[in-house]
């Protein structure tokens, strides 16, 4: 069933403001993929901050010219029955969550994606993003890294205290 210019308006609409302020948008072909399977698919999204589209890539290449940064983005990966993941929050968790579902559902294929700057991934740079660390995954590393010195010095200090004190129980005690 054909879907009215009304709707076509506000899906269009719906897409232009979630890509303005989406950080990754990647996309795959679902076919084969069962409604269940589907919906299984958004609430893992969702748990990450991803939102999950199903349009017509026509639609979405619409709402990418209404967005002066996606004007000059390379579209040709855009066909066949695609679903798109799109964060706001998080440089490769669309990717990550593409990538995880499609270890256990081989009728979901990574196809390719684009980031806030307008520059298009192919399957290999995506792929590669999705093996990446997430934003958090990186911050923990990076305080763990920070903190690091201070845990080893303070387990030096404290190990050096206890012989001490230790020595001295044993020449008090003696």
């Amino acid at each position: 069933m054909a879907i009215t210019k009304a709707k076509k308006d506000t899906l269009v609409a719906d897409l232009t403001a979630l890509l303005a302020d989406a950080k990754l948008t990647a996309f795959a072909k679902y076919q084969g993929l069962t409604v269940a399977e589907l919906q299984d698919l958004r609430k893992n999204a969702r748990e990450a901050g991803v939102k999950i589209k199903v349009v017509k890539n026509r639609l979405m290449k619409v709402a990418m010219n209404e967005i002066a940064v996606y004007k000059d983005t390379d579209t040709t990966g855009l066909t066949g029955q695609l679903l798109y993941a799109i964060s706001d929050s998080d440089e490769v968790a669309p990717a990550k969550v593409l990538a995880e579902f499609a270890k256990t559902h081989t009728a979901l294929e990574l196809v390719g994606g684009f980031n806030d700057s307008g520059k298009a991934f192919d399957k290999a740079e995506i792929d590669t993003l999705a093996k990446m660390p997430s934003k958090n995954e990186l911050i923990a590393q990076v305080v763990a890294q920070l903190l690091s010195p201070m845990n080893d010095t303070v387990s030096g200090l404290s190990g050096g205290l206890s012989g001490i004190v230790s020595g001295l129980e044993a020449k008090l005690g003696a």
